[in-house]
């Protein structure tokens, strides 16, 4: 590998990865050993990247308006501008207009021909719209409470179209082809439970907090869903619950 595509692809692992980034995983990430690795890292700092750490500790690159900017291939390019499209039939507009925003900003800031190379691009994705009903509540508030680890209380019709008030955890939300479902840790259950976020009639932001249990609940229920077939989710909802083997 030349040298300057192994600095850069150095340059891209560092800002991937979450820091510090360890002398191992960088060696790896870029194929090269320890010992070369030690050296392409004193060859950027010298170069002016901002790159704090050291062997034993793990790096940590700042980023620096003096570097050159991102570049991608073109297969890169056409890659994001075919996830952007595709995001239309999972029917959440403000989540499609965010990422066709953010997808103008990166064209934006692309050196040399690669903006000309996106507009031209070759690849499409299309699609007719979701197939699934539309959710009665705010997707905003949702993503809001995931992400700021919040409790929920909800109102939610079951599959048997009995309902009832919930207050949960929401730990995620997943995309599917027809359903868009949220996984949750219920309180009054003490249980893991996958909701049809479209049989969710109402919903409330509360203000208890979960943010100190959140990583040991995703970590429970991983280690919960190892050895299970990805299809048996459907198999095991009952009312929206995951029963964990």
């Amino acid at each position: 590998m030349a040298r300057t595509d192994r600095l850069m692809r150095l340059m891209d692992v560092l800002r991937r990865l979450t820091p510090p980034v360890t002398a191992g995983r960088l060696a790896s990430g870029t194929g090269v050993s320890p010992r070369q690795l030690y050296r392409d890292i004193a060859t950027l700092r010298a170069g002016g990247a901002l790159i704090d750490g050291e062997a034993g500790v793990g790096y940590v690159l700042t980023e620096d308006p003096a570097l050159p900017p991102q570049s991608f291939s073109r297969l890169d390019i056409e890659a994001l501008l075919l996830a952007v499209q595709s995001l239309d039939r999972i029917g959440d507009a403000e989540m499609t207009g965010a990422a066709r925003a953010a997808m103008s900003r990166i064209i934006a800031t692309l050196p040399g021909d690669q903006p000309r190379q996106a507009l031209h691009a070759v690849m499409r994705s299309f699609s007719s719209g979701p197939d699934r009903e539309p959710p009665m509540i705010d997707l905003a508030t949702l993503r809001r409470a995931c992400w700021e680890e919040q409790a929920v209380r909800i109102s939610y019709t079951d599959l048997k179209g009995d309902t009832s008030e919930r207050l949960i955890w929401p730990l995620g939300l997943s995309y599917g082809d027809r359903n868009l479902m949220l996984l949750a840790h219920c309180r009054l259950r003490m249980d893991y439970r996958l909701f049809h976020v479209n049989r969710i009639a109402s919903l409330e932001r509360m203000e208890e907090s979960f943010r100190p249990q959140r990583v040991q609940l995703m970590r429970d229920y991983v280690r919960g869903r190892v050895g299970k077939s990805p299809c048996s989710d459907a198999a095991d909802m009952c009312d929206g619950v995951v029963r964990l083997p």
